[in-house]
């Protein structure tokens, strides 16, 4: 339900933070990618060390360390869902006048993401008309409010004021998310990485991909809510992928054979694979041996993965291919966009610096059957990713 989801944990100075680290462990659990912000409070309740072991990431708590700068801003971007939990009563009142006297403010003022809120309090602080009407305020800004519960206070009372339990939290979260998930029940097929082409036990015909593009663009789906499944050829990505299903091959064929497959069932294919045009025609049973004549090798061509779906391809379904070009860049997207029966076409350039294989930014132009064209700067492959399903999704919606 989380897979791949990136999510902000703020913990501030209360009592209640203990639950924070149940909490944490069931949002990694459901393959969500969390980072924690503390308040320099929370260290009083709930160890750095230990929230950093089990987020795998170091956590947050200086605006500035070791003459090194947190830049907030990139936290708040890089988030899907902000979930300050706990709420203390001295950080909802920061929230409500939008005082930024720490990181963890900084980053909330500066998010462009949901945000949801846990608070945790005595019964008399929850209760007092200031608490309510900072709680309006930032309810009234977009904020979300997971309620209080009632129970055994730290004071030693009973009564309201209880931080939600994890598990219930948990719920709130998966619910939110679903509700805003715009791929929500669609079914997704992503190619990424090379393929290689056998010539003999030793040798094949490859290229530069790295895989990072699909994988990104796969990773960005899950985000939105659809159930991916990624070929991957030839690559050093680490497995499992946030509980995608990862299928690997090695040839042109392979993919093939495995797109062709898993196609009928998909609402969304998004070929991102740099799959090699032609591959050896016989490939020899033992290493060739070096000799001093020159070595003619036979090609064939491989199968055409984009053209052959594109054929099958039935109505709602949304076919998007790639064109790597070197001349005549935007008359061959578009010729290929037409000719595959794609819906969309993902067109790069490698006359632009700093786009296309082995680079972690990228350059493109997304045409689609509609006659829109969309022009993007270099951005990270992840942001290009964000850009491409962001037009998917427009298409399908219209």
């Amino acid at each position: 339900m989380l897979n791949a989801k990136k999510i902000l944990l703020g913990i501030t100075g209360s009592i209640a933070a203990y639950k924070s680290i149940l909490l944490l462990r069931f949002l990694v659990k459901e393959g969500a990618e969390v980072k924690v912000i503390m308040t320099p409070a929370a260290r009083d309740f709930v160890s750095p060390l230990t929230l950093s072991t089990l987020s795998g990431h170091p956590v947050a708590i200086d605006l500035f360390h070791e003459n090194e700068w947190s830049n907030h801003v990139l936290l708040g971007r890089w988030a899907d869902l902000i979930l300050v939990a706990p709420l203390s009563c001295n950080t909802l009142a920061k929230m409500a006048i939008g005082a930024c006297d720490n990181l963890l403010m900084a980053v909330y003022l500066s998010a462009t993401c949901p945000v949801i809120v846990a608070p945790a309090m005595d019964e008399e602080m929850w209760k007092h008309p200031s608490t309510q009407q900072n709680l309006q305020k930032i309810i009234s800004y977009g904020n979300k409010l997971i309620p209080v519960e009632r129970g055994d206070l730290a004071s030693g009372l009973v009564g309201e004021g209880r931080m939600s339990e994890p598990e219930s939290i948990l719920n709130y979260i998966k619910k939110e998310i679903l509700a805003n998930s715009k791929l929500a029940g669609k079914k997704a097929l992503v190619t990424a990485g090379p393929t290689h082409e056998a010539i003999d036990p030793v040798r094949f015909l490859g290229n530069n991909s790295s895989g990072k593009m699909g994988v990104s663009i796969a990773r960005q789906l899950q985000r939105e809510g659809a159930e991916v499944t990624l070929v991957l050829g030839p690559t050093e990505f680490p497995l499992p992928l946030n509980g995608m299903k990862v299928i690997r091959i090695d040839s042109a064929e392979e993919m093939y054979r495995a797109c062709t497959q898993i196609f009928p069932d998909v609402d969304i294919a998004v070929m991102a694979a740099a799959v090699a045009d032609y591959m050896p025609e016989v490939m020899a049973s033992e290493k060739l041996k070096k000799n001093d004549e020159n070595l003619t090798l036979v090609f064939k061509r491989t199968p055409d993965i984009l053209k052959s779906l594109g054929k099958s391809k039935r109505p709602g379904q949304v076919l998007v291919g790639f064109a790597l070009e070197t001349q005549d860049e935007k008359k061959n997207a578009l010729e290929k966009l037409q000719n595959k029966n794609a819906d969309l076409m993902v067109l790069n350039s490698l006359r632009d610096e700093g786009a296309g294989f082995r680079y972690d930014t990228n350059k493109v132009t997304i045409f689609d059957s509609k006659g829109n064209e969309n022009s993007l700067p270099l951005k990270d492959k992840s942001e290009i990713a964000k850009d491409i399903v962001d037009s998917i999704i427009e298409y399908i919606h219209g």
